[in-house]
C-alpha cells in the first residue's frame, strides 16, 4: 500500500540494493521511487506469495504480482509470476532484494502492439 512506504526504513537497510528487470538502485530514496512509480502507474498492485524458502539470513519468495494497467486494458487483471531473493541484516532489515521474472513473457507479450510482435518473435525462435 502507498501509505506503507513511510515505513520503508523499518524493512530495508539505508544502503539496501534493489534489482529487477527494469531497475537497479541502491538506498532507501531510490527504492522508494521504484515503489512509488509502481503505485502511480498501476491500479491495485499487490504481491501474493505462493511459496517461501528461508535459510538463515536469506530467503526466496515465489510470488504472483497482480495488477491492472492504468493506460491500457484497465479492466483486466494482469498476473506476473516471479520470485525474489532477499538477504537480511542481523537486525532483520533487507540488505539486498533481487526480483527474477521474464519481462518478455510476463509483460511485453501482454501489451497492445508490442505483444503481437513479441509473440511472433517467440514463435520464430521456437521453429
Amino acid at each position: 500500500r502507498p501509505q506503507d512506504l513511510d515505513r520503508l526504513d523499518q524493512l530495508y537497510a539505508a544502503d539496501a540494493r534493489f534489482k529487477d528487470p527494469f531497475n537497479e538502485v541502491r538506498g532507501l530514496a531510490a527504492i522508494r521511487r521504484v515503489f512509488e512509480h509502481m503505485f502511480d502507474t498501476l491500479h491495485d498492485p499487490r504481491f501474493v506469495v505462493t511459496r517461501q524458502l528461508v535459510d538463515g539470513q536469506e530467503a526466496f519468495l515465489a510470488w504472483e504480482f497482480r495488477f491492472r494497467f492504468r493506460r491500457f486494458d484497465s479492466a483486466t487483471e494482469q498476473v506476473i509470476r516471479g520470485g525474489s531473493h532477499l538477504v537480511f541484516l542481523p537486525d532483520g532489515r533487507v540488505a539486498d532484494h533481487r526480483d527474477y521474472w521474464d519481462a518478455a513473457e510476463e509483460l511485453y507479450e501482454k501489451l497492445p502492439g508490442l505483444g503481437v510482435l513479441m509473440r511472433w518473435l517467440k514463435r520464430q525462435a521456437n521453429r
